[in-house]
């Protein structure tokens, strides 16, 4: 046995007999345990979860399987150029028993989510299941398919209406609908269908009320942030399997392929609001400021079928996303479920935007009000102790698991979890702050990071307290204490391999497929640095051409930096000679305002060229000088002025730490 092993062994035995760390040479740090293995304490947790949980229950089983129809040939799906956007084989690894490294709850969902192909929901409706985070359903209207939420990318899409197409028969698309505004259920649009094909034949494209806003508010005006802790959250930079990713809890995981956008043609609001699409009627019901800013669940009497969307699905969602979002709202999330269990609970079959169908009247009800309830009690609840003064951390732990639980596991913490959702409920009353006066104006966290090591007697005291605490098994305060040490000196290796380790070992326990993506990733930055990946587009051309054009100039206001600018205030004017728009930017001090429309008062420049031009423009495809060269471009007025504006536009990083400082 080498020196370092034996210096572990002795402190594990240490610990064991005293609870105490074994003190080792001074400036010598023990090693944390072996990368990818679950401690005791780990284990532990995991059998004890699966002991009080019904985990050989076929029902789900049973559901997520029933009418399977095909399933895509081969390994993966491929792009153009041969890149894998969906690895097929890599999710069908996740079989037999829960490995020590995966919680046992998480990997019985993940062999759920992980399941694949094109399923029959009942006849004349159809569901493409495990080829993307989210599910693409195809209902056949009279003369085609009306698709609804084709995917994140266009490559998916295209794979699942393929295989629609090869197993049921060719038929063109005669609708689509986005059930709401999260890139997953709409960012594959372009592999079904285009705006060429939407024109010439006068396809509905329908979407709730305040889509437009809401999809632009979340990937281009927060997308860089959103999209960087997405990639924690996700675990895109895990590898598959026992010790990486399984599965997100709302589905497998995400694809790697190309998103986009086409506007909708309608956007819908009410609830009972019809429209027939293809012969076949769509009762809506608005469900806005549920799970998505907007969003909307459907009826279809023809079938007797209810679609929830995401409202509804077999596991307990977020109120507030790891990836950061606005706060839902849980109580209005548990009526808009509570309206759907009243007005259409006694349906046939109820299907959603993610995981598998649920068949007959009572399961149906069973199944509505065991998600309503969920969301109910977790608002509930959580008001009732903060309105006794509880904050936000204190409600999370004092918080009980309501036997719903229990006894439904689509009500689990497969991607929300009751104690981060409890949280958001404090956050949505009350916002960030707890109240407490040394919260309000507290130092940043690397000065704080500073402070704390220093008064605890410096770093190697502060990881001597880590590895007790990691030793014990308590790793949510090991990471609390190893985390200022890494804040503090970023470049302690010892402290960063402890944290890591950490963090892996809450991610092995974690329920919440988000959590362990979350846990897991941060172990692996820590252990490996920030991916080199090459540059993340949170605005490809696919989704920017279908952007409003006042929202874009709006997502570009917030790349504004005011003192780049370096100049006297002006007005710049677009005149956009495809659309038929005209945009005035009042470029002041501070800010840059966007209006639509021509402005009364005199333009320092106007700028005349067609939409794409401009979009070839703020994507870097094409340069000024060339569309000036092309003939595509002219400006009148000062061009300083319009240098001036663009040269104060910042394209923030986006693989920033979140991890470290």
């Amino acid at each position: 046995m080498n020196r370092i092993a034996y210096l572990f062994s002795a402190t594990l035995l240490l610990v064991a007999c005293s609870g105490e760390p074994a003190s080792l040479p001074e400036g010598e740090v023990a090693d944390p345990p072996p990368v990818g293995e679950a401690t005791e304490a780990t284990r532990a947790a995991n059998a004890a979860l699966a002991e009080r949980l019904p985990l050989e229950d076929q029902g789900d089983f049973e559901d997520a399987a029933q009418g399977l129809l095909a399933q895509i040939d081969g390994d993966a799906i491929y792009a153009e150029d041969g890149s894998v956007i969906w690895p097929i084989a890599e999710y069908d690894t996740v079989t037999g028993a829960a490995p020590d490294t995966v919680n046992p709850s998480l990997w019985r969902q993940a062999q759920l989510t992980n399941m694949h192909g094109l399923f029959e929901v009942t006849d004349g409706i159809y569901q493409i299941r495990g080829y993307d985070l989210a599910v693409m359903s195809v209902i056949r209207g009279e003369t085609g398919w009306i698709i609804v939420d084709p995917l994140l990318s266009s490559e998916t899409s295209a794979a699942a209406l393929k295989l629609v197409n090869d197993t049921l028969g060719a038929r063109p698309v005669t609708g689509v609908i986005y059930t709401h505004s999260h890139a997953d259920h709409f960012g594959g649009v372009r592999g079904v269908i285009s705006e060429a094909d939407i024109e010439a034949r006068g396809i509905p494209v329908l979407a709730p009320i305040g889509f437009s806003e809401s999809a632009v508010a979340e990937n281009l005006l927060a997308g860089n942030h959103m999209s960087r802790r997405a990639a924690l959250m996700f675990g895109n930079t895990l590898p598959h399997g026992p010790t990486g990713q399984v599965s997100i809890g709302l589905g497998p995981g995400l694809s790697a392929g190309t998103i986009g956008l086409i506007a909708p043609t309608e956007e819908i609001s009410g609830r009972g609001t019809r429209r027939v699409i293809d012969g076949i009627v769509f009762e809506f019901v608005d469900a806005a400021g549920t799970e998505a800013p907007a969003e909307f669940m459907f009826y279809l009497p023809q079938f007797d079928a209810l679609c929830t969307a995401e409202v509804a699905t077999a596991t307990f969602h977020n109120a507030l996303t790891p990836r950061g979002a606005k706060v839902r709202d849980l109580l209005a999330w548990s009526e808009a479920i509570d309206h759907v269990l009243v007005e259409y609970g006694d349906a046939d079959v109820v299907f959603a935007s993610h995981h598998w169908p649920t068949w007959g009247e009572a399961n149906v009800a069973s199944f509505l009000r065991g998600q309503r309830d969920i969301y109910r009690y977790t608002h509930d609840q959580a008001l009732r102790r903060a309105n006794a003064g509880g904050t936000a951390v204190e409600i999370a732990e004092d918080i009980e698991e309501p036997g719903v639980q229990g006894e439904h596991f689509d009500t689990r913490g497969y991607y929300g979890t009751l104690n981060h959702n409890t949280k958001a409920v404090y956050q949505f009353y009350f916002g960030w702050w707890d109240g407490v006066p040394a919260n309000y104006h507290a130092h940043p966290p690397v000065e704080r990071a500073r402070r704390f090591v220093a008064a605890m007697g410096g770093v190697d005291a502060v990881i001597a307290e880590g590895r007790r605490a990691f030793e014990e098994g308590d790793y949510r305060w090991a990471a609390d204490v190893l985390n200022q040490a890494v804040f503090a000196e970023p470049e302690n290796a010892a402290a960063r391999d402890w944290l890591a380790a950490s963090y892996e070992q809450m991610g092995f326990q974690a329920e919440s497929g988000a959590w362990r993506a979350y846990f897991l990733t941060g172990a692996q930055e820590l252990r490996n640095g920030v991916p080199d990946v090459g540059d993340i587009q949170t605005g490809s051309r696919d989704f920017i051409q279908g952007v409003p054009t006042v929202d874009l100039f709006d997502a570009m206001a917030v790349r504004f930096a005011p003192e780049k600018l370096g100049r006297e205030p002006f007005l710049l004017v677009f005149e956009f000679t495809d659309t038929g728009e005209t945009i005035a930017l009042d470029v002041g001090p501070a800010v840059t305002m966007p209006r639509l429309g021509a402005p009364e008062e005199e333009a320092a420049a106007t700028l005349t060229l067609s939409r794409t031009a401009f979009n070839d423009l703020i994507l870097r495809a094409r340069t000024f000088q060339q569309l000036m060269a092309a003939g595509e471009v002219s400006l009148a007025g000062d061009p300083t002025a319009l240098m001036a504006w663009f040269g104060a536009l910042e394209t923030p990083p986006f693989w920033f730490n979140v991890v470290e400082p």
